[in-house]
């Protein structure tokens, strides 16, 4: 195993794009004291932002990429997908030999920054999500042709200051953007709906949206927790002739399950697309 305390806490990590994901990342390595502050380096493009990002995050934070990577023994990809190549090209005569990349660049696959590196250089990509902002986030990571077992570690330390990590082969990261990175958003449209549903039968909207959000909450820990699966668990809940098979058959009249299916789909599919737009 990987020496977290020597190998992890001494890391010089560059974060490139400290925009939502990558502040939020930033905050979760320096509240787990994962990193040291005066380790972490942070780029933005205006100046104005640095400074006042500086002061918010407790980093030196800086409009100069070339500066930021140079003692870097960990870069952060944290640009949007169509500036990558940019970046990448900027930066790469000033990263050193054996700097492990990681990205967050929806729909960049691995071997697209390896070439725009010009070198053999470790790169693991690495998909979060929002709820990474309370520490309960979801992080798909896949490693490149020159990543190891001791980077994918690295990673999976960084990622799991701000939740959860799973190591997938990099043919299903659009996938995991579908589902987990976009997936958020679909939650939040069905917590809204049960909300919504709780004002309708009478309920006051704040009462209904705490009884909303806790059971959407619950019901997720109970999946973690037991691994049992969603089908066992909805059906521990329906008793027969009861209130829930009634409302169950309404979101099956209403094709809940196929629609969340399909959202998942064309997520994924506008995850491969990403990349090449200007």
């Amino acid at each position: 195993m990987l020496s977290m305390s020597t190998d992890i806490s001494r890391q010089r990590v560059a974060v490139l794009g400290a925009g939502k994901i990558g502040g939020i990342l930033i905050q979760g390595f320096l509240r787990k004291g994962l990193l040291v502050a005066g380790n972490v380096r942070a780029t933005v493009a205006h100046e104005e932002r640095a400074q006042r990002l500086s002061g918010l995050l407790g980093v030196a934070v800086t409009t100069d990429n070339v500066a930021a990577v140079k003692q870097a023994d960990t870069v952060l990809l944290a640009v949007k997908p169509q500036t990558v190549r940019e970046v990448l090209e900027e930066v790469r005569g000033a990263i050193r030999p054996g700097t492990l990349i990681v990205s967050v660049a929806a729909s960049v696959p691995t071997s697209f920054i390896e070439k725009c590196l010009a070198a053999e250089l470790p790169v693991v990509r690495a998909m979060p999500n929002t709820p990474c902002m309370v520490g309960c986030g979801m992080t798909g990571l896949a490693k490149g042709a020159h990543a190891n077992d001791a980077h994918l570690l690295i990673a999976q330390a960084l990622f799991e200051t701000v939740g959860r990590t799973v190591v997938v082969d990099e043919k299903h990261m659009d996938a995991v953007t579908g589902l987990s990175a976009s997936g958020p958003a679909f939650i939040y449209v069905i917590l809204e709906s049960l909300a919504e549903a709780g004002v309708k039968v009478g309920l006051p909207r704040d009462v209904a949206t705490l009884l909303a959000a806790q059971t959407v909450l619950g019901a997720a820990q109970v999946v973690l927790q037991t691994g049992d699966h969603p089908a066992l668990l909805k059906d521990a809940v329906t008793t027969p002739a009861g209130c829930t098979i009634d409302g169950l058959l309404e979101l099956e009249e209403g094709k809940l399950r196929v629609t969340l299916i399909k959202a998942v789909v064309k997520s994924t599919e506008r995850a491969k697309q990403l990349m090449f737009e200007s």
